[in-house]
C-alpha cells in the first residue's frame, strides 16, 4: 500500500509517492552521524587514559609497563564487550545494544577519575572496555546494514574519523585541564556521552537488514538458530584485525609516553603533535574511503601499510620538532586512515544473520592485539628504548596485515546485503 506523499509534489493517482532528495537522505546522516558521534566519544575517553598515563602512573604508584598492562586490562574488557554485544546485537537489535554500550562505557569512563588505587584502575579499565567494545560493533553493523551499497566505503571512513576528532578533543583538553586540574578531571568528562543515547533513541532507526533478518525467522521459527561458521573470509577477517590493531596500538598507545620521556615535551607541548596526527587522519580517511571507491579496498589497503613503513621512524625519532609534526601528520593520514575501511572491510565476510557477532569476534581479537602491544611495546623499550620499539612493532604489525589481506577470498558472504539494488 502506497504511503501518503511526504515531498512538496504530490503523488498522481496510481503512482508511488515521490519523497524529496532530503528526506531520502536524512536516515543516512542520521545513522552515520551517530555512529561518528559513538566513535568520537568512545575516543575521548579512551585517549585521555593514553595521555595522562605517565600522571596516572605517578599517582598510584605504578611504573609505565605496569600502567601498560591497564592497556591490555581494557583491551581483555573489549574481548567480552566486543562479542557479547555482538551477540546481543544478532538477537535484540543494533539500536538498542548501541543505546545500552553507549551508557556502559560513559558510566565506567567517570568510574576511572575516583580510582583510588592501581587495582581499582585496572577493574575500572576492564570494564570500561567492556561497553568501548559493544559500542562500535552495535553502530558499525547499524551503518552498514543502513546505508546504501554504493556509499559503504565513505560511510565506513566518516565513522572512523571520529576516533580522530575525539582524540584531538582530548588532547585539547588535556592541554587545558591536566595541568591545572589533574587526571581526574579528565575522565569526569567521560560522563557526557550519556547524552548520545537520547539522539539515538529518538533520532536513529533500526537496520532494515536486521528487520527484514527478523521477520524472515518469525516465519521460520523452527529453522535452527544462525550460527558463526570460520570459513575463509571469517578467518581472514579475524587475522587481519589481530595483526591491524597491533600494528596501530603499537603506533599510538605510547605516542604521549614518547613525546614526554624522550623527546622532553611538556603536556602542553604534546598538544601540536597529537593534533598532528588527529588532522591527518581527518583528512586521510575520507581520502581513503573515495580511493577505495575507484581502486579497490585491497589496493589501497596495501599501499598505505606500504607507506606507513615508510613513515614510522621520522614519525618516531625525528631529531626536529619540525619532522616529528611532519612525521606526526603523514602517520595519521597514512598510517590511521587504514581504519577507515574496517567496517566496511568486516561488513563483507560474514552474512546477515550472524554479522554483529562476527564484526565483534573480529574486534575481539583486535582488542588482543592491542593488548599484547600494550606489553610488548614498554617491554621492548626497557631494551632497545621506546622508539625503536614503537618502529619495530608498526613495522612487523605492518608486514604481518598486508600478508594477511593480500589475497581476497573466492567468496565474500556478506558482500551483498538484503535491499541492495542488483542491476
Amino acid at each position: 500500500m502506497a504511503q501518503p506523499a511526504q515531498a512538496d509534489e504530490p503523488a498522481q493517482p496510481g503512482q508511488p509517492a515521490r519523497t524529496s532528495p532530503f528526506r531520502e537522505l536524512l536516515p543516512f546522516w542520521q545513522v552515520t552521524l551517530a555512529a561518528f558521534l559513538g566513535w568520537f566519544l568512545d575516543a575521548f575517553d579512551q585517549v585521555v587514559l593514553l595521555l595522562a598515563l605517565p600522571d596516572i602512573g605517578k599517582s598510584l604508584g605504578a611504573s609505565l609497563v605496569a600502567m601498560g598492562l591497564v592497556i591490555t586490562a581494557q583491551s581483555a574488557g573489549r574481548v567480552l564487550g566486543n562479542t557479547g554485544w555482538g551477540w546481543l546485537a544478532d538477537r535484540y537489535g543494533r539500536k538498542l545494544t548501541f543505546m545500552v554500550g553507549v551508557i556502559w562505557f560513559a558510566v565506567f569512563s567517570g568510574a576511572a577519575g575516583l580510582a583510588w588505587s592501581y587495582a581499582a584502575m585496572l577493574a575500572i579499565q576492564f570494564l570500561f572496555g567492556i561497553g568501548f567494545g559493544g559500542e562500535w560493533t552495535a553502530s558499525a553493523a547499524l551503518l552498514m546494514e543502513s546505508v546504501p551499497a554504493r556509499t559503504r566505503p565513505l560511510a565506513s571512513a566518516i565513522m572512523m574519523s571520529g576516533y580522530e576528532f575525539g582524540f584531538f578533543a582530548a588532547a585539547a583538553a588535556q592541554a587545558v585541564i591536566l595541568p591545572h586540574y589533574g587526571w581526574r578531571a579528565l575522565f569526569f568528562i567521560g560522563i557526557a556521552p550519556a547524552l548520545l543515547a537520547i539522539f539515538i533513541r529518538i533520532g536513529v532507526p533500526e537496520s532494515p537488514v536486521w528487520l527484514k533478518a527478523r521477520a524472515r525467522g518469525a516465519h521460520t521459527a523452527k529453522a535452527p538458530r544462525p550460527r558463526l561458521r570460520l570459513g575463509p573470509a571469517a578467518l581472514q577477517a579475524i587475522a587481519f584485525m589481530l595483526f591491524l590493531q597491533f600494528q596501530n596500538a603499537a603506533m599510538y598507545s605510547f605516542y604521549p609516553s614518547l613525546l614526554r620521556d624522550v623527546h622532553h615535551f611538556t603536556p602542553g607541548m604534546v598538544f601540536p603533535a597529537s593534533a598532528a596526527y588527529c588532522v591527518g587522519s581527518i583528512l586521510g580517511k575520507p581520502v581513503c574511503g573515495r580511493l577505495a571507491l575507484r581502486f579497490g579496498v585491497r589496493g589501497v589497503l596495501l599501499a598505505y601499510l606500504a607507506l606507513t613503513v615508510l613513515i614510522v621512524v621520522p614519525f618516531a625519532s625525528g631529531g626536529t620538532l619540525t619532522v616529528l609534526l611532519a612525521g606526526a601528520f603523514a602517520m595519521g593520514f597514512f598510517g590511521n586512515s587504514v581504519f577507515a575501511l574496517v567496517p566496511h572491510y568486516l561488513s563483507q565476510r560474514f552474512p546477515s544473520d550472524v554479522r554483529s557477532f562476527g564484526m565483534g569476534v573480529s574486534y575481539a581479537f583486535a582488542a588482543m592485539g592491542q593488548g599484547i602491544a600494550g606489553f610488548v611495546v614498554p617491554w621492548g623499550g626497557g631494551m632497545i628504548g621506546l622508539a625503536r620499539a614503537i618502529e619495530l612493532f608498526v613495522v612487523a604489525g605492518s608486514a604481518a596485515t598486508a600478508l594477511v589481506a593480500a589475497r581476497e577470498p573466492a567468496r565474500l558472504p556478506g558482500a551483498e546485503m538484503e535491499g541492495d539494488e542488483t542491476a
